[in-house]
């Protein structure tokens, strides 16, 4: 027979845990299906989120599954393959179990797209970073640069220079003339020097970086580049439940209201799956308003059965 669960939370990072800890204390049969992709696995710390500042993010998600086993939810580490949506869902997962559930919670976040630079993913969450609210502290004036990947760059070039005094902005594949005169002035006006040429690479020595490379050899001393990921989001159970995406200019994602119900009756999201600036704190209270509305939601449909 098939198991069957009051909800299913579809990821198993920040927010898909906080909505289970929620619905395993509301008493709700609930199951986790964790793949273990989480977005921030390549940072040692996670900062910003009040009482947990500095706490390595895998030591954060593993206190977590400790604290949803004390109400009985179930995790699996396994990956859902397909939903299919009749009188409540039918969830496969690849190591081939099938569960069904009352209500759905995707918490399937996005993956990061970095720039083809080589040694910035080898580098990716030490020294080569993209948030400054997460990582800008640990790193504070140091000599910073920016990869540009779109004249929308200058932003994050800007934003840095409240941590460091000393960024240089490469333009890379960016022409100088994309920009528009107020980004020039603010550059100027922030004191980011704009370096044109296209970065070949990365100087390392003795495991850290120390400098940026461009494709005529020059080279320029840094020690921390910030780049901007291209944001993936996982849609793709949303999209074959027929949930309605809006596009932004980080990728598309789910129309939710409030309590990150989807325009899928019985399906929330939570987390980076509904937006790419989602931080952990953020993913936290998501996942908790997502299973706060699905406790009311299921106890109404409870008492209407009757």
């Amino acid at each position: 027979m098939t198991e069957r669960y009051a909800v299913v939370v579809v990821g198993g990072g920040t927010a898909g845990l906080s909505a289970a800890l929620v619905l395993g204390r509301a008493r709700h049969r609930t199951l986790v299906v964790d793949a273990g992709e989480p977005r921030n696995a390549p940072a040692a710390h996670m900062q910003g989120y009040l009482s947990r500042d500095g706490m390595p993010p895998a030591e954060f998600l593993a206190v977590g599954r400790e604290e949803i086993a004390r109400y009985g939810v179930e995790l699996v580490r396994d990956r859902v393959v397909e939903v299919d949506k009749g009188e409540d869902f039918a969830v496969v997962l690849a190591g081939g179990r099938t569960v069904r559930a009352r209500r759905l919670v995707i918490a399937t976040g996005l993956k990061d797209e970095l720039p083809a630079v080589p040694g910035v993913a080898e580098r990716f969450g030490r020294d080569v970073l993209h948030c400054p609210f997460c990582h800008g502290w640990e790193v504070r004036d140091q000599p910073f640069g920016v990869l540009a990947s779109s004249p929308a760059s200058v932003h994050q070039a800007l934003i840095v220079s409240q941590w460091s005094k000393d960024v240089r902005f490469f333009l890379h594949t960016v022409a100088e003339e994309e920009l528009s005169d107020q980004d020039l002035r603010r550059l100027a006006a922030a004191g980011v020097d704009v370096v044109p040429g296209e970065v070949a690479g990365l100087v390392v020595e003795d495991d850290r970086l120390t400098g940026v490379r461009l494709a005529d050899g020059t080279a320029h001393a840094r020690s921390v580049l910030f780049v901007g990921p291209r944001p993936v989001p996982r849609t793709g159970l949303l999209e074959r439940l027929g949930a309605e995406l809006h596009e932004t200019p980080f990728g598309a994602y789910p129309v939710v209201d409030g309590n990150g119900l989807t325009t899928v009756p019985g399906v929330w999201a939570a987390g980076n799956a509904i937006g790419f600036a989602e931080q952990v704190v953020h993913a936290a209270s998501g996942g908790y308003r997502a299973a706060a509305a699905i406790v009311g939601d299921l106890l109404m449909a409870d008492l209407d059965a009757v």
